[in-house]
């Protein structure tokens, strides 16, 4: 069988378009280094690096999991410490670990998910999804959606659940990308998703999709891969061109931006 090179994910989604709002920290040329030049020794060593924030939501989603491994564990007066031990905390910074236990606090007294009837719970370091292929008119596409958790209501009807991390706004957009995957996963299922921050404990409104909302998203997905794909045949062929295929948006976006050291477009103490 032929292998789909096309893919989208909210990760791509993303990084060509921000959320509303976040226009101003939006930089095409963060796509061209994750994307384009992901191979290149100095680009892979910062990719390989998680940064605080991704550090902390991975340990929060291994603490969900690692919480939920054992029912009783609620009844467990060392509860805390338990899941601190098992995920090491010991080894991480301080600002990690308070943030993390704080999470597992705030978790053990609030167990959203306990007594539902869990189809999925990920740990977090699973690695890429098996992806969705998608056809969208003559064009075929792979369609990678890394969901948290699936869990089923009692009409039967499948929650996608996605724990954040942060002070990040919830993004509509991603719950979108869920419930289109849920429609090819589970096509017999209705389907909700909705989000959960484990930090500051606000959980959104379920969020649904008719199947032109989806239909009209998938199109959205599909448009994206091909215009991804078309730019990295653009950079293999002249490589000189990157600025040109990915331009930057030198200013405040340098300052969250992972590859601001070794970007020539940065400014330093941008503000």
């Amino acid at each position: 069988m032929k292998k789909i090179w096309n893919f989208a994910s909210y990760n791509l989604l993303s990084l060509f378009s921000p959320p509303v709002g976040l226009e101003y920290l939006h930089c095409d040329m963060k796509r061209g280094f994750a994307k384009a030049r992901k191979k290149e020794p100095e680009v892979a060593a910062l990719l390989d690096k998680d940064n605080t924030a991704q550090t902390i939501g991975l340990l929060a989603q291994k603490a969900v999991y690692e919480i939920h491994q054992d029912s009783s564990i609620f009844s467990q007066k060392d509860a805390l410490s338990r899941i601190v031990n098992i995920l090491q905390l010991s080894k991480e910074s301080d600002l990690v670990r308070e943030r993390v236990i704080q999470i597992i606090e705030n978790y053990l007294e609030n167990p959203i998910i306990l007594g539902k009837k869990i189809i999925k719970l990920s740990r977090g370091d699973e690695g890429f999804p098996e992806p969705i292929l998608i056809q969208q008119g003559n064009y075929l596409f792979n369609l990678y959606a890394a969901i948290d958790c699936i869990f089923l209501e009692e009409n039967n009807t499948l929650h996608i659940l996605d724990f954040k991390t942060g002070k990040s706004d919830f993004d509509r957009r991603q719950a979108y990308i869920y419930l289109l995957a849920a429609s090819y996963i589970y096509p017999e299922n209705k389907a909700v998703a909705s989000f959960y921050n484990l930090e500051t404990c606000k959980q959104s409104k379920p969020i649904t999709a008719t199947p032109e909302t989806l239909e009209s998203f998938q199109i959205t997905m599909s448009r994206i891969a091909k215009q991804h794909q078309k730019d990295l045949r653009r950079y293999r062929q002249k490589t000189d061109d990157f600025r040109d295929i990915f331009p930057q948006n030198s200013g405040i976006s340098c300052r969250f931006c992972p590859f601001d050291s070794i970007c020539k477009f940065a400014i330093e103490g941008a503000i």
